[in-house]
């Protein structure tokens, strides 16, 4: 007798398939990983979807394990690749001090407040303020508490590697209560959680890297010239306690939008200021899926501050497109967790390319603006138009360069 995975001892026998058939149900359902479980057994909400278009709106339920009340989020994508939750601080009160043996990054919705970070065993506690708009990182494994230093309730969202080691090792004892000490993760160093402005090149693909814990201002932090996804185009990426958790901050100007494309699931975009709107679709529908009839499963979400999308919620390469529409710049904070470009298929010291930041038609997945579909350049303006924002999308831009191909093979 073999027991019964789902733990329902009904007693069944295995049989080999008669003749030609093949073993197993053939269809069945996804089972719950370590992770899902945990999530259902704190008895907080699970909120499950596309996105929201503010994160205040989520409902909250009071959470034993933090003292605060919460509510876990899981975007479609995100599955399996990191977790996602908003607490609430109660007001002059404190989360419950804790340690756990993974990453954890904040951003700051609303309220003010400190956190105190130590070594357990260690007296000396690292303390820092903080402000709607902040983030910062918890080292691994490291104590800590978050303070609410006002009468009202504060607000944090935060992102973790937990489902990554969860699921690994199946047992929450170990994981928040190992006694382990991350001393690369965590020094005594009284400046450890100072803001750094230093810009240095990221070791993977050259791009704008700030090493920095604490950052006290993401909503209006000075963002390096990028130009990759539209003209323009500003981006940072913050490294934190030697995290896995990868991360940036980036910033499309007012009256522009950026290329759509291509990537698997795992990123999901957090507005910190200006409002807009994001399409994604399957990349099998190709770079017009409006005129080719694939409108109806085009996927669009509308957010303003600290309203939310996940990139590619359905697995697969996902093409997304993000569009600022308000008078004030795009700002978007893009949460990956470990999955990071750094860690695509193939073996160490084989080439990559940053392929999101190529056209289709020279082997990447962005779709240049004068190949994309007719459709979003005639919306775009027009919900430009009816906002009173100017367009400031060049008409060249959508004007085919005389010296490119456009065969149906450099199109993938």
């Amino acid at each position: 007798m073999h027991q019964d995975p789902l733990g329902g001892g009904t007693g069944t026998h295995w049989h080999e398939p008669a003749g030609n058939k093949k073993a197993g149900l053939g269809e069945f359902k996804k089972q719950p990983t370590p992770y899902d479980q945990f999530m259902v057994d704190e008895g907080i909400p699970i909120f499950r979807d596309l996105g929201i278009p503010n994160v205040r709106d989520i409902p909250l339920a009071p959470w034993k394990r933090t003292g605060g009340r919460g509510s876990y989020i899981q975007l479609y994508g995100t599955e399996t690749k990191w977790g996602h939750h908003v607490v609430e601080v109660p007001a002059g009160g404190a989360l419950n001090p804790e340690k756990h043996m993974y990453e954890e990054i904040y951003i700051v919705v609303e309220g003010r407040g400190s956190t105190e970070v130590w070594l357990e065993g260690e007296g000396k506690k690292h303390v820092f303020e903080w402000q709607q708009g902040s983030m910062f990182s918890i080292p691994m494994n490291a104590m800590h508490r978050i303070v609410n230093a006002t009468n009202k309730p504060a607000l944090l969202m935060g992102g973790n590697t937990a489902p990554n080691v969860l699921n690994q090792i199946n047992n929450v004892e170990a994981v928040f209560n190992n006694p382990f000490i991350f001393r690369d993760r965590f020094s005594g160093a009284d400046d450890f959680y100072k803001y750094r402005e230093e810009i240095e090149p990221d070791p993977v693909r050259g791009l704008a890297m700030r090493r920095t814990n604490f950052l006290p201002d993401a909503v209006n932090c000075d963002l390096p010239l990028d130009n990759r996804r539209s003209p323009g185009y500003r981006r940072v990426e913050p490294f934190m306690t030697n995290n896995q958790f990868y991360f940036w901050i980036g910033q499309h100007e007012n009256g522009r939008y950026s290329k759509a494309h291509a990537h698997t699931s795992a990123a999901i975009l957090i507005c910190l200021s200006g409002s807009g709107y994001t399409y994604t679709w399957p990349e099998e529908c190709g770079v017009n899926p409006w005129r080719d009839g694939h409108a109806h499963r085009v996927r669009r979400l509308d957010y303003g501050q600290f309203g939310m999308v996940t990139a590619a919620p359905g697995g697969a390469r996902w093409y997304h497109q993000h569009f600022s529409v308000s008078k004030e710049p795009f700002r978007l904070l893009a949460w990956f967790g470990p999955h990071n470009p750094g860690r695509d298929p193939g073996a160490p010291g084989e080439k990559h390319t940053d392929y999101t930041a190529i056209n289709v038609n020279e082997g990447g997945t962005a779709i240049p603006y004068w190949m994309e579909d007719p459709h979003i350049r005639q919306e775009y303006e027009a919900l430009l138009k009816k906002n009173g924002v100017e367009v400031r999308m060049k008409p060249e831009w959508y004007e085919k360069p005389a010296d490119t191909s456009t065969k149906m093979s450099d199109v993938v």
